[in-house]
């Protein structure tokens, strides 16, 4: 027979995290209601951000430079990420760690090397 009472600090843990979630999303919503927050008029939709109206159509697409250098950030973000946990046990785990390593680090500099032949890190 299994003892399911071992299961009851989960139940609780399950128990109050929903109840913090339906809490932090009904209760708002809620609040709004019951004081007009919800009640739009033309000053409240009004632009808040810059003051003033768009200039162009908000849909309009963006550049592809943009996808580009967001994309290469990306990239070396994760080298970091990759590179930290390596740092820190590098003298644990031998000679084959570290040539993998100075592998990935060389197809990354590769890249790098590439994106600025090609002028990917250029901005005008």
């Amino acid at each position: 027979m299994v003892d399911l009472s071992q299961y009851l600090p989960i139940l609780l843990f399950l128990a109050v995290a929903l109840g913090l979630s339906v809490a932090f999303v009904v209760l708002p919503m809620i609040v709004g209601r019951l004081t007009g927050a919800h009640n739009p008029y033309p000053e409240k939709l009004t632009e808040y951000e810059c003051g003033f109206p768009a200039f162009e159509d908000p849909r309009n697409q963006f550049d592809v430079r943009f996808y580009l250098v967001a994309i290469l950030f990306i990239i070396f973000d994760l080298e970091a990420a990759f590179i930290y946990p390596w740092a820190v046990s590098v003298f644990s785990l031998g000679w084959t760690a570290w040539i993998s390593m100075m592998v990935f680090i060389a197809e990354l500099a590769l890249g790098l090397a590439y994106a600025w032949k090609v002028g990917a890190l250029e901005w005008e």
